[in-house]
C-alpha cells in the first residue's frame, strides 16, 4: 500500500528478519512467535489506518487500482480460441464507419477505399474478416442538434445513402440483409451481412410516416433517442420530458413491434428504459451499452433493468468505449453530451472552436483506455444479471475515440473469445455472444411483427 509506514513489514519481510536472526530455524521460538504476533497486530493497526485513508470510493475503482499497479500482460490467442472463433461468426451491434466516412468527406468510398488499409479508422475490409465479422448492424446517426435545424431526417436518409454507396462498391463483400434468414443466407456465401441501425428518434421528426419510410429503406432498429430528449422519449444525458415514454412514444414502439423494428433503448434513461420494457411485445435491444455496476457511467445499464432481460428475452450488447467500461474513465466522462450540448450552445456551428475546448478538457480530465479485461468484466457482469442468453457485442468502432489496449479496431475481436475462454465460459456460450443472441431476438421480432400484421 503506498504511503504505508516502512515500520510495519510485510509478514514475509518479518520472516526474513528473524531467518537473519535465527539461521538454524531452531531455539527460541517462542520468541520469534512473539515477535511475529506482535509486528502482525502493528501491521494490522497501520494497514487500518492506511487503508481507511487510502481506500477507494467504489469496489469497482478498487479493482481499477489493482490493475493500475499491475503491468498489463498482453493477451496471447490460442489455436483453441482461434478455432472457437471461426467455427461462429461476430454479429456486431454498432458501428459507425458511414458517419466517419462523411465526415472524412467520402461520401461514395472514392476517397476512404476500405478494401485497402485504413489505419486513421477502426474498420476496413480486411481487418473485418482477420476478426472474424460476419455480420454488422452500420449505424446511420445523425448528431441529435440536427433536429433543432429541421434537418434529422433529411441527413439520416443522407446516411443511409452512405451504406447503399458500400453495399454497391463492394457488392462481394457486403450485402443488405433485412431478416435473420437473410444474415444467415448472406454469411452462407462468405458476405458479410450488413443492417442499418437509426441511432436516435429525433431521426423521425415526430412523424410515424418517416418512421415507416426508414423500415422501408431497411433500418432494422432505432434507438429511442441520442444525447437530448425528444418530445417523446427521454435520454439519459439530458433534462426529462417525458419521465419515460410519452403516449406518442408508446405508440412509436407499439409501431416498432408492427413493423418488425427492434426497439433499442441504449442512450436512454431508466426511466425510458422501463417504459419501453412495459411498451413493447416483442423483446428489446441494448446496441451499444454496458453495465452501469461495473463502471457508473448514465450510458450504461442498472442492475434492476438488467435483471428483466430473461423475462422480456432482449439482449444488452456491450459497448467498447473506454470512457464507458474503464471505471476511472467513466468518471471523467459523465457529463461528456451535457458538455458538448453546451458547448455548442456557445459556439454555434464552429467545430474548430467545439473541438479545441473539449481537447483541453480531455486533457485535464483524461479517459484511460483501459484493457479487453475492462469489457469482460462488464460482460461478466451482464451474464450474472441478465443470463447468458442475453449479452452480445456492439462494440460502437468509428463512433469512440478511445478504446482497450488489444480491442484496438474490428480485427481484434478473438482476443475477446480469448479472454472469455479463460474466464471459463464455455464455446457454446462464446457464440451465443458473438452472434446467436441477437439473431434470436431478430427472430422474435420478426415472429411478433408477424402476428401484429396477420391480426389487422
Amino acid at each position: 500500500v503506498t504511503g504505508m509506514s516502512e515500520t510495519c513489514m510485510p509478514w514475509n519481510s518479518v520472516m526474513v528478519a528473524n531467518a537473519a536472526i535465527n539461521p538454524a530455524g531452531c531455539g527460541h521460538h517462542w520468541l520469534q512467535r512473539s515477535w511475529l504476533v506482535l509486528t502482525g497486530w502493528i501491521c494490522v493497526a497501520l494497514l487500518a489506518t492506511e487503508n481507511a485513508r487510502l481506500q477507494p470510493a467504489t469496489a469497482q475503482e478498487a479493482k481499477a487500482a489493482e490493475k493500475t499497479a499491475a503491468p498489463y500482460v498482453p493477451v496471447v490467442v490460442s489455436d483453441e480460441a482461434r478455432a472457437i472463433h471461426s467455427r461462429s461468426f461476430v454479429f456486431d451491434g454498432h458501428n459507425d464507419l458511414p458517419w466517419e466516412v462523411r465526415e472524412r468527406g467520402s461520401r461514395s468510398f472514392d476517397t476512404i477505399d476500405i478494401s485497402k488499409p485504413q489505419p486513421q479508422l477502426h474498420t476496413d475490409i480486411a481487418r473485418l474478416h482477420q476478426g472474424g465479422v460476419g455480420a454488422q448492424f452500420w449505424s446511420v446517426y445523425v448528431p441529435a442538434h440536427t433536429a433543432a435545424s429541421g434537418l434529422a431526417h433529411q441527413t439520416t436518409l443522407e446516411q443511409i445513402e452512405i451504406v447503399q454507396a458500400m453495399l454497391a462498391r463492394y457488392p462481394e463483400t457486403f450485402e443488405l440483409a433485412l431478416t435473420s434468414d437473410d444474415v444467415m443466407r448472406i454469411r452462407e456465401k462468405g458476405k458479410i451481412a450488413s443492417l442499418i441501425g437509426v441511432e436516435g428518434g429525433h431521426a423521425i421528426e415526430n412523424s410515424m410516416e418517416k418512421l415507416r419510410r426508414l423500415f422501408d429503406l431497411g433500418a432494422r432498429y432505432m434507438t429511442l433517442t441520442h444525447s437530448d430528449s425528444l418530445d417523446w422519449a427521454d435520454s439519459c444525458s439530458d433534462v426529462a420530458k417525458s419521465g419515460g415514454l410519452s403516449e406518442f412514444g408508446v405508440a412509436v414502439v407499439h409501431e416498432m413491434n408492427r413493423l418488425g423494428m427492434m426497439v433499442d433503448i441504449s442512450h436512454v434513461s431508466p426511466a425510458t428504459m422501463q417504459a419501453a420494457l412495459d411498451a413493447s411485445s416483442a423483446p428489446v435491444i441494448f446496441s451499444h451499452s454496458s453495465a452501469r455496476s461495473v463502471a457508473d457511467h448514465p450510458r450504461n445499464v442498472p442492475d434492476e433493468i438488467l435483471k428483466q432481460m430473461p423475462a422480456d428475452g432482449g439482449v444488452i450488447m456491450v459497448n467498447f468505449y473506454s470512457g464507458f467500461v474503464v471505471p476511472e474513465s467513466a468518471k471523467n466522462t459523465r457529463t461528456m453530451f451535457e458538455r458538448t450540448r453546451a458547448l455548442r450552445a456557445k459556439y454555434g456551428d464552429d467545430e474548430e472552436a467545439i473541438r479545441k475546448e473539449s481537447a483541453a478538457f480531455r486533457a485535464k480530465f483524461p479517459v484511460f483506455p483501459g484493457t479487453v479485461q475492462d469489457v469482460a468484466d462488464h460482460v461478466d457482469h451482464l451474464v450474472q444479471m441478465a443470463g447468458i442468453d442475453h449479452v452480445g457485442i456492439g462494440s460502437d468502432f468509428d463512433g469512440i475515440p478511445v478504446v482497450p489496449q488489444q480491442l484496438e479496431d474490428v480485427s481484434m475481436y478473438p482476443v475477446l473469445t480469448q479472454v472469455l475462454l479463460d474466464r471459463g465460459y464455455s464455446e457454446k456460450d462464446i457464440h451465443k455472444i458473438l452472434s446467436e443472441n441477437i439473431l434470436r431476438v431478430m427472430r422474435e421480432v420478426e415472429a411478433v411483427a408477424k402476428k401484429l400484421q396477420a391480426a389487422e
